[in-house]
């Protein structure tokens, strides 16, 4: 029977869509095929299935999702009674579980509906589903006691209509009482109670969506800047260095449009990064002159600023009636939410609660989360010498926002605060530090030349040495104040790991230091090495990289079965290229009998069993190999990209093996979830003990 997850409420402004997407990432963490189910539906867009299924790739036809809409069922429920809307629902229902592993089923929202003893219709249906419960209860504005008062209520209420309550979610609490609350239900109710405190970004509408809302014409500004959180509006009416005075992080200035003054005063404070804002909203249908708008746009390039005909009164009051939402167009909220929710919930204890079976499969995606959740699992520090690239900088809001790991970047400290204020990021708790006026830059100086002395660098060409980016990061990396770096979206490879071949070194037990791609295919992920490092390595360097690539897989969760390719399969062939592959299984079979590897064996023969069975029969590895290693890098690379491209594959590296401490190297095209996934694999390679080799048991 397919497993359902229920996820419901009590009443209206319980900010529940913070745990629907929780759950829903949780569940593909788990499977591939994830339904989703809202048996109640209000006209107009269903702006949090948009969101899931941009951001989950959800394959499932809209038209499937819903059960009926709010004034059907309620029409149906006085026609009828409520039996036969019950019925009609579970149809639809079984018509979505059917064809899925898992139904994430979005109870109804409490908002208007006509719908009497709504509890009770969730409550009914979820044991008509034979779905587990998860209710939330919103405590946004209400005293602690208050607040444990209603949990526990709603606890009753569900189990005492039968319910299977997983646990309980308690959502929008002041900061301040989350402990006492959270105490106080783990003695008062027989399951997990989970307390998010309130999350003002959450609930901050984006600039866009203040324009969609009050009609406004876009003055200035780029996409970017329209996405940023009003987290507060400050009205312009004082002379400018009052005004100054009163702007905060993240606010939305609202002033008469003929107040150029008050205008450049708060994209000049933007600019200087105190405070950042997030935009400018001109009322009065007044706009500045074109030389102000000008001016304007050099100040604070990207900055929103709109305009509407109202005056100031009527646009406030519109303007405090508004909440943002989570929707597909706000994807940093949606990272807001889940950093929030894994902070707070013990998913490893929810999810095993949810009691879903792991998926044979493994996907892209739930790879991707598993990268996420592994790095979390024990926090790292991560530096990034590229501090005042975008796309390094849009990876970091995404990993604060996840609260993957500590971060410290690189460069001129002004320039990426600056930067950083442009994209609307909030770089809070990230360390800057800029190398050419770093206190560290001495102690650096003296260190490298130690290192280097036998190379005849003085300390004199150290300190010159040492302010490169990457040079003080991999120093940063090697003297413990970093557990590892990634850089190269904007440096050559040379220049992101010659300081690690320099400083860090290769390991005792490595001869070489090599790399390998994850290869996220549809079904299946598979390591590929080396593709990006050694261009002809010879047979003990070729072991080297097979035993290095076996442990990598193994530490991300690849069961090793190591194919040692070549053009031909087992003795079918001859020459120096496959007599070099031959000795490199050789070696390694001495080295690790405990390694299952083939070699030499061509592609098709490693990874498709029908083909395996032909060539090389009663082979534990031939047609189900997770570890390819290449001969060389020209066929290495070759292949990784033709893959990608042909197959349409994530390919997620290249990651660095061999080193004593992780040193990554980005692709120059590299997005900023390919940023994302490396950081996170530094992360974790930086938790694995240093000495030996682990393969699993």
């Amino acid at each position: 029977m397919t497993r359902s997850v229920y996820v419901t409420g009590i009443d209206r402004g319980d900010g529940r869509q913070v745990v629907e997407l929780g759950v829903m990432e949780l569940l593909t963490r788990q499977v591939d095929r994830v339904g989703v189910f809202r048996p109640l539906v209000h006209d107009g867009p269903d702006r949090l299935f948009d969101l899931l299924r941009t951001r989950y790739r959800l394959s499932q036809d809209a038209s499937t999702v819903y059960g009926m809409d709010y004034h059907e069922a309620s029409a149906l429920q006085a026609e009828r009674g409520t039996d036969e809307l019950v019925s009609r629902l579970v149809d639809r229902f079984h018509a979505v579980a059917r064809d899925y592993e898992v139904v994430l089923v979005l109870g109804t929202d409490f908002a208007a509906t006509q719908l009497p003893d709504e509890l009770a219709l969730n409550a009914r249906l979820a044991n008509e589903f034979g779905a587990s419960v998860i209710p939330v209860v919103g405590g946004k504005g209400q005293p602690a006691e208050s607040v444990r008062a209603e949990a526990r209520n709603a606890f009753r209420a569900y189990e005492g209509l039968g319910c299977d309550v997983l646990a309980m979610i308690v959502n929008r609490v002041a900061g301040e009482d989350r402990e006492v609350i959270s105490e106080r239900l783990a003695a008062r109710v027989p399951v997990p109670c989970y307390v998010l405190p309130d999350e003002p970004a959450l609930a901050a509408p984006t600039v866009a969506q203040i324009r969609h809302a009050l009609g406004a014409s876009v003055v200035l500004g780029d996409e970017a800047g329209l996405a940023r959180d009003a987290l507060d509006f400050v009205f312009g009416g004082a002379m400018l260095p009052n005004f100054l005075n009163a702007l905060t992080p993240g606010c939305l200035v609202v002033t008469p449009g003929d107040r150029a003054d008050l205008v450049v005063g708060a994209l000049a404070a933007h600019s200087a990064g105190t405070p950042p804002i997030a935009g400018v909203l001109l009322t009065l249908n007044e706009r500045p002159s074109d030389e102000i708008l000008t001016l304007a746009a050099r100040l604070a390039p990207g900055t929103p600023v709109i305009s509407v005909p109202g005056n100031s009164f009527p646009t406030a009051t519109e303007l405090f009636a508004l909440e943002g939402k989570l929707n597909a167009a706000t994807p940093r909220k949606a990272e807001t939410a889940l950093g929030l929710f894994e902070r707070h919930v013990d998913t490893a204890d929810l999810l095993k609660r949810i009691s879903v079976a792991r998926s044979g499969r493994v996907t892209p995606m739930m790879f991707e989360h598993e990268l996420i959740e592994q790095a979390r699992a024990d926090r790292r520090r991560v530096v990034l010498p590229e501090g005042t690239e975008e796309r390094v900088l849009r990876a970091a809001d995404v990993l604060l926002r996840r609260d993957v790991c500590d971060l410290t970047l690189l460069g001129d400290v002004e320039t990426i605060r600056k930067k950083a204020a442009d994209l609307g990021i909030t770089l809070a708790g990230t360390q800057l530090i800029d190398p050419q006026t770093s206190e560290l830059r001495d102690s650096f100086a003296e260190k490298y030349a130690a290192l280097r002395a036998h190379k005849g660098v003085t300390v004199e060409l150290a300190y010159d040495v040492v302010s490169d980016v990457n040079y003080f990061g991999t120093l940063m990396v090697q003297e413990g104040l970093a557990d590892g770096m990634v850089s190269g979206s904007v440096h050559s490879t040379a220049a992101t790991i010659r300081p690690a071949f320099e400083i860090i070194k290769t390991k005792p037990d490595a001869s070489i230091v090599s790399s390998v791609f994850f290869m996220c295919l549809a079904d299946k992920v598979l390591v590929y090495g080396d593709c990006a490092v050694n261009p002809d390595p010879n047979a003990e360097q070729l072991a080297d990289i097979a035993v290095q690539s076996a442990a990598t897989a193994a530490r991300f969760g690849v069961e090793p079965r190591i194919a040692m390719l070549s053009y031909s399969t087992g003795t079918s062939g001859s020459g120096a290229d496959v007599d070099k592959v031959r000795e490199a299984t050789k070696l390694v079979r001495e080295a690790h009998p405990e390694l299952r590897i083939e070699g030499p064996i061509q592609y098709d023969a490693a990874v498709e069993p029908s083909v395996a069975a032909t060539k090389l029969p009663g082979s534990e590895v031939a047609g189900q190999a997770t570890v390819l290693i290449f001969p060389d890098l020209n066929t290495g690379n070759n292949t990784y990209k033709a893959v990608q491209r042909s197959a349409g594959a994530v390919a997620v590296g290249p990651v660095l093996q061999g080193l004593r401490k992780p040193v990554n190297d980005l692709s120059r095209g590299a997005l900023v979830s390919d940023i994302v996934n490396t950081v996170a694999i530094t992360a974790i390679q930086s938790q694995v003990p240093a000495q030996g080799q682990e393969f699993p048991a």
